[in-house]
């Protein structure tokens, strides 16, 4: 018998779900025993439910082929095989939410990539470097849902990843008013090239709830927790704009910030590189050893030198200069569907197993 945890995947068969298949071969801690999926997908290996819509760049994992698709409404039966699940399922925001708890409900922890629970006030929404601390919430999660080992954790929205972890490097500098623009992939909308063929050479200046996500969000990361539930920080303010643009893989952001205090170019730069988090102290496995790089040449970050920087986990910053409107102004760069999606979520199920929240049942 495997010591590792057993892992299900719910939604297995979307870009999301596979790329969690992808990341997890070969995990030290985790494996992948069950994939649920919809009805339609059920009573099929992986290999015949997916078909020809794998849209990884690597092979399908030998390991998951054969496994038989299970139906991500049977909760009782997919939960009875697993030791806790990622969740990925592509279903209404209410239906999300139901399923997710459903399965909390079993005694098996979640922890999500969907957008669903970002908001629960006792669900904590985590990037594991920036507040580990907020998993402390579970507690009264469970006694809001009458388990003893059941919860949902969720990590945030992909688009805030190429700039709240360079802001919160900069905490102490007191960063109060930040407008940002976000250029982000087509991966993040589930699609390929071969599957989106007209954002070829395009850009669509909109992506539905994204950029609402994209200004609160980080304002929750930075908060605190109340009386068993999570109070959004009420700084710094955020506007965003979320544009779609033609590449794979890569949310790229183009920030402008004001800060109470006023940091030189060198001390922005120290903070950024020192920058290390409750993983990097653990050693989690999916944690990137370097969060945070500074790129120092005019053209970089680029997203075809740069994206895979620390196998997708780590954040690229570069272009970061004096600004005549606001203090400072740079530019991020993040893997979308590796730290902004699926490695994400796999690095806080690390945090969450390191803490004592997921254990064999």
């Amino acid at each position: 018998m495997s010591e590792k945890l057993r892992v299900g995947i719910l939604g297995g068969t979307g870009m999301v779900g596979q790329r969690f298949i992808s990341l997890l071969e070969n995990h030290p801690w985790f494996e992948v025993t069950t994939i649920a999926a919809s009805p339609r997908s059920a009573e099929k290996t992986y290999e015949e439910a997916v078909g020809g819509r794998w849209k990884m760049t690597s092979p399908m994992p030998e390991a998951v082929k054969d496994i038989v698709v299970m139906n991500v409404n049977e909760v009782e039966k997919v939960a009875g095989s697993v030791d806790f699940v990622f969740s990925a399922v592509d279903m209404s925001k209410e239906e999300i939410k139901k399923i997710e708890e459903d399965y909390a409900k079993t005694e098996t922890p979640v922890v999500s990539n969907n957008s669903a629970h970002r908001w629960t006030p006792d669900v904590p929404m985590v990037v594991p470097e920036i507040n580990p601390e907020h998993m402390d919430v579970i507690p009264f999660q469970r006694k809001r849902l009458g388990t003893q080992k059941g919860f949902v954790a969720v990590k945030p929205n992909c688009s805030i990843q190429s700039y709240a972890p360079a802001l919160t490097a900069w905490k102490e500098f007191e960063p109060y008013e930040v407008v940002a623009t976000t250029y982000q992939a087509i991966s993040g909308a589930g699609k390929t090239f071969a599957d989106w063929p007209e954002m070829d050479g395009n850009i669509i200046p909109y992506i539905g709830g994204e950029e609402e996500k994209s200004e609160k969000e980080p304002l929750r990361i930075w908060g605190r927790i109340e009386n068993g539930v999570i109070v959004p920080a009420e700084s710094p303010v955020i506007t965003c704009q979320c544009i779609r643009v033609p590449v794979l893989n890569g949310h790229t952001a183009a920030a402008f910030v004001k800060f109470k205090k006023h940091p030189d170019k060198e001390a922005l730069i120290e903070k950024l590189v020192s920058f290390q988090g409750l993983p990097q102290t653990l050693g989690l496995p999916s944690a990137p050893g370097q969060f945070i790089q500074y790129l120092e040449e005019d053209d970089r970050p680029q997203v075809r030198l740069d994206v895979d920087f620390e196998n997708g986990m780590g954040i690229s910053i570069g272009r970061l200069r004096e600004d005549t409107v606001y203090d400072w102004k740079f530019i991020g760069l993040s893997h979308n569907t590796v730290r902004g999606a699926a490695g994400g979520a796999i690095l806080c199920a690390e945090l969450l197993k390191a803490q004592g929240y997921i254990a064999k049942k």
